[in-house]
């Protein structure tokens, strides 16, 4: 398999047990808080829900050869979804996120290969495999923006896990707060597990992540990858059982580093 095709099968993967949850919700459920501090589990779905419609338009577009969509659409989507209500986005989230993984899943060979999206904020369009890790990345971190909202002990889906730590290294240095070490830089070994890998972070300006281990670290920092995952995005409020840190490892540190978006 191609990257791509194991992109599109952890969106597959991703959005049917989603879907399955969100069938199940009343609109209580709808209405509870969620991992993202400022909306409840429905604005999650509407967020989630207009960004699968907008990306369909784009990816639409770049198959069919025409310029991507612009001017006020983005808005325009946006604006409908925050005006319906919460029955609605969650409906809506089921129907738009069904439409892009299944255009996902009806490329071919080829157009997964040679087919180029253009997203206005990226440097220069992208490859299918690109678009779908920036995609599940959003999926997989939303999942479970919604799943805590019913369950504590939610975790990151699994299949998603590895194709996620490949971006994270890419996107520290725009979702860390160095200013929060207040000029105390420190060099931390990290240790994963499910699956292993082993890392250095520099808790520096700019935060960032080398795969050169260094013979006398700061501290260190054992951890399910999935717990990094959601430590690096701000989403580990509490500690898992396996974590371990020492030195100058602490969670206090990181978690004002990590804060979130």
């Amino acid at each position: 398999m191609s990257n791509a095709d194991v992109v599109i099968a952890a969106l597959r993967t991703g959005y049917d047990e989603l879907a399955e949850l969100v069938r199940s919700f009343s609109d209580a459920d709808l209405a509870k808080p969620s991992g993202a501090s400022e909306w409840d589990i429905a604005q999650v779905l509407s967020h989630l829900g207009s960004g699968a419609e907008i990306l369909t338009a784009t990816v639409r577009a770049a198959l069919d050869g025409t310029p991507e969509p612009a001017g006020d659409f983005n808005q325009t989507v946006w604006d409908r979804w925050n005006a319906a209500s919460r029955r609605e986005q969650a409906d809506g989230f089921l129907d738009k996120n069904e439409a892009l993984t299944a255009l996902f899943e009806s490329l071919d060979d080829s157009q997964r290969d040679e087919v180029r999206v253009k997203l206005a904020w990226l440097p220069e369009p992208a490859d299918v495999a690109t678009i779908g890790q920036i995609r599940l990345n959003e999926l997989t971190l939303h999942s479970w923006d919604v799943r805590v909202g019913v369950d504590e002990k939610a975790t990151l889906a699994a299949d998603a896990v590895p194709l996620l730590l490949e971006r994270i290294e890419g996107t520290l240095g725009w979702i860390s707060k160095p200013a929060e070490l207040n000029g105390e830089y420190s060099v931390i070994q990290v240790n994963l597990t499910d699956p292993p890998q082993q890392f250095t972070l520099r808790l520096n300006d700019p935060v960032s992540i080398d795969s050169e281990p260094v013979s006398e670290p700061d501290g260190t920092l054992t951890l399910p990858a999935e717990a990094w995952l959601r430590l690096a995005t701000g989403r580990l409020a509490t500690a898992p059982v396996t974590l371990e840190t020492t030195g100058a490892a602490s969670l206090e540190t990181l978690r004002r580093v990590f804060q979130g978006y």
